[in-house]
């Protein structure tokens, strides 16, 4: 039976090597349409995460009592069950960013992001693994989705996390930042174009820290007597 993967490893493919929106590119239908703002990607972050939690918890105790020809069903009506539970708070305490976020909200039960969490890491783990994963990628999603929604909202509107109110209550009103009346935004940013352009800046931000990244290790590598952080200046590789 191969090792279980370290708690370290877990949170960092979960907060970055393997982000679900900008490396596995799951999850790209709430990603792309509700990120015309930070609230709004924000909030739809926030519910994609609790039914991430409580999906992958479920599956992972439950994982010895389902057969495996249905299995995939099983944990699409966990997720679907706990889908509609979000959906009906959010109904209840977050009516106005409900509205907003519309459609979106009961097409959580096909992110794929959700079930591939479920089948390829919470089937086979136990719960504080399970629930360990669910975390860092939620957050993962979450902070994706407000980076794209921050960027086009900004771009667009020359506003960051316009009516947080909507989501936060009133004492985020203040939490709203503006470039001021007269800013001219670029419309394309908030339309469809825009959020596939930002995704895609967003994902090669992420490739050029990675392949820095690398680099540094192969200078460290082939040189180790040098110190790991200098004070100054870059590490040649040799």
């Amino acid at each position: 039976m191969a090792a279980p993967q370290p708690y370290g490893s877990i949170i960092g493919d979960g907060l970055w090597r393997n982000n679900q929106a900008l490396v596995a590119l799951l999850g790209l239908c709430p990603l792309l349409a509700t990120t015309t703002s930070a609230t709004n990607g924000l909030g739809m972050g926030l519910a994609t995460t609790a039914v991430l939690i409580l999906s992958n918890v479920t599956v992972s105790l439950i994982r010895n009592l389902v057969r495996p020809e249905v299995r995939l069903p099983v944990f699409v009506l966990v997720i679907a069950s706990f889908v509609t539970t979000v959906e009906l708070s959010m109904q209840a305490y977050f009516y106005e960013l409900y509205l907003v976020l519309g459609l979106f909200i009961p097409l959580i039960v096909t992110n794929c992001a959700i079930i591939g969490r479920a089948e390829a890491f919470a089937s086979k783990n136990r719960v504080d693994r399970a629930l360990l994963d669910a975390i860092a990628m939620g957050i993962g999603f979450t902070l994706a989705l407000v980076a794209l929604g921050g960027m086009r909202e900004l771009v667009g509107q020359g506003t960051l996390f316009y009516q947080a109110n909507l989501l936060l209550g009133e004492a985020a009103t203040g939490l709203s930042l503006s470039l001021g009346a007269g800013f001219q935004g670029a419309l394309v940013a908030i339309l469809p174009p825009g959020a596939f352009i930002g995704l895609g800046l967003l994902i090669a931000l992420k490739n050029l820290i990675d392949a820095r990244n690398r680099r540094r290790a192969a200078a460290r590598a082939a040189h180790p007597e040098l110190p790991q952080a200098p004070a100054s200046g870059a590490i040649a590789p040799g």
